[in-house]
């Protein structure tokens, strides 16, 4: 893939390419969709857990894009040293940290544990066993008490969690708009902010770049398919 070529002069610059955009509100409505059919429970569960599913296929294909997508995306551009991290905090963030470009520093913290915890609530989904209706399509390769264990961990702490950090990640965005008139929301509609300084890389947002993404999405969807396929 093209590295992104720094703009020419200030303006509107592409920070969030088409597939992490889509990935962002996917994600957000499959997490909303997943917690409301977990409340309603009862044949509401059968939604539930394809909505697991889906959020699986959806966090392998952010693994992947993390190191393959648009410059800004890349885990690796928001990946801040501890100078780098103290500057923010103190508010003497300097030109070379980028941190109002992508994700600042408590955004990119805000967004790795989130997705660390959907993995941890992914994972304990596909081992549960609930002794009633539904056996993880991975609980064969554990034993039957860490099944349990892990079907209480995703009912309990693991929704508990998921709630405090999504309401975390939540007032940030408020915080950020609201507060510091911040526009935060849109960049993730159209995928483009402005104000920055001219030399900010873009992010490579072309067909090249989409088709890839689309290639990833569809070999993530297989690999989760072919774990529950094969469930007994």
């Amino acid at each position: 893939m093209a590295k992104p070529s720094p703009n020419s002069s200030p303006g509107a610059i592409r920070v969030w390419d088409l597939p992490t955009r889509l990935f962002h509100w996917g994600l957000a409505g499959l997490v909303l969709c997943s917690v409301v059919s977990a409340k309603i429970g009862g044949g509401a569960m059968v939604w539930h857990v394809r909505f697991g599913y889906c959020i699986a296929a959806l966090l392998i294909f952010r693994l992947a894009w993390g190191l393959l997508g648009g410059h800004w995306s890349r885990f690796a551009s928001f990946i801040y040293g501890p100078a780098s991290v103290v500057r923010y905090l103190r508010g003497q963030s300097r030109p070379e940290d980028r941190h109002e470009v992508g994700h600042s520093p408590l955004g990119a913290a805000s967004v790795f544990a989130l997705l660390a915890w959907l993995c941890i609530q992914v994972g304990t989904g596909l081992v549960s066993d609930d002794e009633i209706s539904f056996l993880g399509p991975l609980n064969r390769w554990v034993s039957p008490d860490t099944g349990i264990a892990a079907t209480g961990w995703h009912k309990h702490w693991g929704e508990i969690g998921l709630g405090v950090l999504v309401g975390l990640h939540v007032a940030a965005i408020l915080y950020y708009v609201l507060v510091k008139k911040k526009a935060l929301i849109r960049p993730m509609l159209d995928g483009d902010k402005s104000d920055l300084p001219g030399d900010t890389p873009a992010s490579a947002d072309g067909l090249r770049q989409r088709g890839l993404a689309a290639v990833l999405l569809l070999v993530a969807a297989a690999a989760v398919a072919a774990v529950v396929l094969k469930a007994p």
